[in-house]
């Protein structure tokens, strides 16, 4: 049994993990097909919403927020000469459109779902009103948090953080690459260990760069965990959703119970 540090988690003895409330993390790259030039699939975005679907008919409440890295990422542009600020808001906008893409498809999977944005658009999204995005997420409605949290030097990890810990969500879920979280880069390093369980210290002194600095501080100072998982397996983000054991856990202890 995981032993998360929350009071509205709940363990088996099988090794499962139970939620009432997560927020899902993705990459604006998740939704690009692998060397294509397209920036959005839709058959990848259809079966991404098709698994959070699954995972929220059993009763899951399910925020997400979404990259925007397969239109633009500020920090590569800041790097190029581009003023960091006004870069980043150019991100922003793109995590809107990909927010947009994913609302589409789940409620065309008669999935009912709200995007709230942190920059004010008003034909396109509702504003962020913690309340209410708490009260819709009460209703059974997918909730997806869009534009970042609205300010510049912020990156969506951090924004996925904060708003798991505005909404009360039991825990981060982070879907990337790779399934979990290793003590250096797999892909150069064959001989690279995996963790199952991290502490949150130990991710920040380790300097683990699956979520970045600020991200990781804003789940421990509120006691947040995170499951690192990899999406590249068919139905993994159903099975982490639904509380299969997969991945890294990363909380207070860095233990299981």
């Amino acid at each position: 049994m995981y032993d998360v540090s929350n009071p509205h988690y709940m363990g088996d003895h099988t090794g499962t993990r139970k939620f009432r409330r997560v927020l899902l993390k993705l990459s604006g790259e998740a939704l690009r097909e692998p060397g294509s030039t397209d920036n959005i699939s839709p058959p990848i975005v259809e079966d991404i919403a098709a698994q959070i679907k699954a995972a929220h008919q059993t009763g899951l409440e399910i925020a997400v927020v979404v990259g925007g890295g397969n239109f633009w990422r500020g920090v590569s542009a800041s790097n190029k000469g581009m003023e960091r600020a006004t870069a980043d808001y150019m991100g922003m906008l793109a995590t809107v459109m990909n927010s947009l893409a994913l609302q589409s498809m789940l409620e065309a999977m008669d999935v009912p779902t709200r995007v709230q944005s942190a920059i004010e658009m008003k034909n396109v999204a509702e504003p962020f009103i913690r309340r209410v995005a708490t009260r819709h997420l009460e209703l059974g409605r997918v909730v997806i948090f869009a534009a970042g949290t609205g300010n510049p030097f912020f990156s969506t990890d951090t924004t996925a953080a904060l708003r798991a810990s505005e909404v009360g969500a039991d825990c981060v879920f982070k879907a990337t690459k790779v399934d979990g979280i290793y003590c250096s880069d797999p892909n150069k390093n064959p001989d690279a260990v995996r963790f199952d369980t991290i502490s949150f210290h130990d991710c920040l002194t380790k300097q683990l760069k699956v979520m970045d600095a600020t991200a990781f501080s804003l789940c421990m100072e509120n006691n947040m965990p995170i499951i690192v998982f990899s999406m590249n397996e068919p139905d993994n983000i159903r099975r982490a959703l639904v509380g299969e054991s997969m991945g890294t856990l990363v909380n207070a202890s860095g233990k299981d119970a």
